[in-house]
């Protein structure tokens, strides 16, 4: 059995590409998946930076190329790749080891355009929850994603990963919190009514600010917004009067000439008595005179500031990732671990069936001519019984013992040897026949052995 892992992401995709392979019905799309004869167990991962799917196969090239044909055909609608080109240059396979490895990296948000970023970790979790209740997703790929998601956890609380924010919007919003320290008693004013100023209302109401307010040049975009959050909104006219009453201006709003002259700041400054005026200007061209800068009490940043800000912390982020992969490369062991140990289960039962076969075929052979009453049959079957177990307990503990051990797969391929597990010349090896499918169903763990590469 291998693990593959076959998909698209913003390191390998344009978003016109991704978004044609986006996926919207999961269950209809995890059937089709399961449904292809090389395909056992399957998850689906979409969200707007990846297209992904996890699979459990035993015949991992085959599978590999259903799942393109899954892409090209179920995803893409069989068309052709948005601004030309082929699939092929736009989606990357990992397997077994390589896949858990960048599972783990997705759900612990290392593998994210936003290093740390929150949401990746609740979007894996939906996709693992629909692989659930869609029948799709087996004992392995359970396994697996739970162990992600312990594995992210472990990311979360013992780096700082997610503890600078990288987003402007956020690196405003840290940087009022920081002025003001409490902003459940503070008030925002959002000047504008697009994508950035949206963003910055979240990231406010995520950190329980007491009163917001939305301003525009157009009422019906103001009011559109302020209705979607539950904040008033108000018009152009009425601007002074809010900048008066608010302790925090957001603003990014079109026009060729700055909104927030020094005299109109000035002005709203002498009315506030000395409290402190934090300005951010997320407009290009900005919508803050500069001069703002030399005002007592006023505290102004512009994009060019919150970018540098933002890059910091997302240097700091990456070097923090580093301590991430250490936590990951040591979950992915343990994983190949319990996939050793669910190798050694049919190996185990294997290894018995063998010995029970021959023991019941030897007592067959001669029964007959030893001319033995049911009383004394028993007793053979009871002494024979017991010199089988007692020869195969040894071997089976230490099997048991050493498969979460790193050299687990070397005693388990030492096992198989010994036993002569994989002859089918051996005496025993009648039953496997009936077997097969089951007791004998081996794990193909061959590119998992501790040279390979992580």
């Amino acid at each position: 059995m291998k693990i593959l892992l076959f998909g698209m992401s913003h390191r390998s995709a344009p978003v016109e590409v991704r978004e044609r392979y986006a996926v919207e019905d999961h269950s209809a799309a995890l059937e089709k998946l399961v449904a292809l004869h090389e395909v056992d167990e399957a998850v689906l991962i979409s969200t707007c930076n990846r297209v992904e799917v996890v699979a459990t196969t035993r015949q991992p090239d085959a599978a590999i190329l259903s799942l393109f044909r899954f892409f090209h055909r179920e995803l893409g609608g069989d068309t052709p790749i948005p601004g030309g080109g082929e699939l092929d240059d736009h989606v990357y396979e990992y397997r077994d080891r390589d896949a858990v490895k960048h599972i783990f990296r997705v759900a612990s948000a290392i593998d994210s355009m936003v290093v740390g970023e929150p949401q990746i970790l609740g979007q894996v979790k939906d996709a693992y929850r629909k692989a659930l209740e869609s029948g799709s997703c087996g004992p392995v790929l359970s396994r697996l994603f739970q162990r992600a998601f312990a594995t992210a956890k472990r990311v979360k609380n013992e780096t700082r990963i997610a503890h600078r924010p990288v987003s402007v919007a956020r690196v405003a919003v840290d940087l009022a919190r920081q002025i003001f320290e409490d902003l459940g008693q503070k008030t925002a004013l959002m000047i504008g009514a697009g994508d950035m100023i949206e963003a910055s209302l979240i990231a406010l109401r995520r950190e329980g600010l007491g009163h917001l307010r939305v301003v525009n040049r157009s009422p019906e975009r103001a009011e559109a917004l302020a209705a979607r959050f539950g904040v008033s909104a108000h018009g152009l006219s009425e601007l002074d009067g809010l900048l008066e009453e608010s302790d925090i201006v957001l603003s990014c709003i079109g026009g060729d000439r700055a909104i927030l002259t020094r005299e109109r700041v000035a002005a709203v400054l002498r009315g506030r008595r000395s409290r402190p005026l934090f300005l951010i200007d997320l407009g290009v061209p900005r919508n803050v005179e500069p001069e703002v800068h030399g005002l007592d009490q006023a505290f102004l940043y512009d994009m060019d500031d919150l970018q540098e800000v933002a890059m910091k912390n997302e240097e700091q982020r990456r070097r923090e990732s580093l301590a991430g992969e250490r936590i990951i490369v040591e979950e992915e062991e343990r994983f190949a671990g319990w996939l050793v140990a669910l190798r050694a289960v049919p190996t185990i039962k294997h290894l018995r069936a063998r010995a029970e076969h021959v023991r019941f075929s030897e007592i067959e052979r001669f029964a007959q001519r030893l001319d033995l009453s049911p009383d004394q049959r028993e007793g053979v079957e009871l002494l024979t019984r017991a010199i089988v177990n007692k020869l195969l307990h040894p071997p089976l503990a230490r099997l048991g013992a050493q498969t979460d051990r790193e050299e687990g797969l070397a005693v388990l391929e030492e096992a198989r040897a010994l036993f002569a597990l994989d002859d089918p010349g051996a005496p025993g090896a009648e039953i496997d026949r009936e077997l097969q499918g089951d007791a004998i169903r081996r794990v193909d763990l061959s590119d998992w052995s501790q040279d390979d590469e992580s």
